[in-house]
């Protein structure tokens, strides 16, 4: 076997011009990823930024409720609200 066969340096030459081809093409095929945010997603965005300064005042009214000793668990509306799940 002879090492230096020139079949097998055109087979190699062969490989690097297309590998050349391919890089060329998928350069020329990227792009830069993008994120739009339609104008409802940045609405109800907002919507939930005013939820949580309401919600941040519900628990801090029930904070104080059960650190009182004034709150007081309904067991029938628990109940209600549990029954869809355990069917």
């Amino acid at each position: 076997m002879k090492v230096n066969e020139p079949n097998r340096i055109a087979g190699l030459q062969q490989y690097n011009q297309t590998r050349g081809q391919r890089t060329e093409q998928t350069e020329a095929v990227k792009r830069k990823d993008q994120v739009t945010i339609s104008p409802e997603a940045k609405e109800l965005l907002e919507s939930n930024r005013i939820n949580q300064a309401e919600r941040a005042e519900q628990l801090s009214q029930l904070k104080q409720a059960i650190s009182s000793g004034t709150y007081h668990v309904e067991a029938g509306k628990i109940a209600e609200k549990l029954l869809p799940y355990l069917k």
